[in-house]
């Protein structure tokens, strides 16, 4: 195999670590591992966010972030890889909006970070260290980056989107019975 390449290895570094945080995330979700909700709480906090339905939601942000990053992490359908965890982080920056830009003050530093990492490995590629290496980069074409990301980029912005029409919407008034 020769000399082992710089760039592969800093690659195999920086997918391992950002796949092994984003599918620790998820399994908080999904699994309720780490001191996570599982599903049943992960739907109520997606409910609480204004995310509708709750429990697809936090279905997909599971799968997004722990799907996503066990694949990052391999180096195996890198591009549908990292399009699935950047449009999850895409939600949770959607969230932290309000509160800015820093982690300190529960602003959305740390997930636009996870989401950039994961979208830069995802048009970068995985390197010569993974399972898309190994397979002759049958995931890894350039149509499935564009597919990948652009139906990424679509579900994203829908459900960004409909969160903010659901929450800039005045809630309707109870039912009031003349006196």
């Amino acid at each position: 195999m020769g000399h082992p390449n710089r760039r592969d290895l800093g690659l195999l570094v920086l997918r391992v670590g950002t796949g092994a945080v984003l599918a620790a995330h998820g399994t908080q979700k999904l699994l309720g591992w780490f001191g996570g909700g599982g599903i049943e709480g992960t739907t109520k906090a997606m409910e609480a966010m204004g995310f509708h339905p709750g429990r697809e939601s936090a279905i997909a942000a599971g799968l997004g972030e722990a799907g996503g990053g066990a694949l990052l992490a391999l180096g195996l359908a890198t591009p549908a890889a990292g399009a699935a965890a950047a449009g999850a982080m895409a939600g949770a920056v959607a969230v932290h909006a309000p509160a800015g830009f820093f982690a300190a003050a529960g602003g959305y530093e740390y997930p636009a970070f996870l989401g950039f990492t994961a979208a830069a490995i995802g048009i970068t590629g995985a390197g010569r260290y993974s399972l898309d290496h190994a397979t002759g980069h049958v995931l890894d074409r350039p149509w499935v980056v564009v597919t990948a990301f652009l139906g990424t980029a679509i579900a994203a912005a829908a459900v960004v989107n409909r969160r903010a029409q659901d929450q800039a919407s005045p809630d309707p008034e109870p039912n009031s019975e003349p006196a």
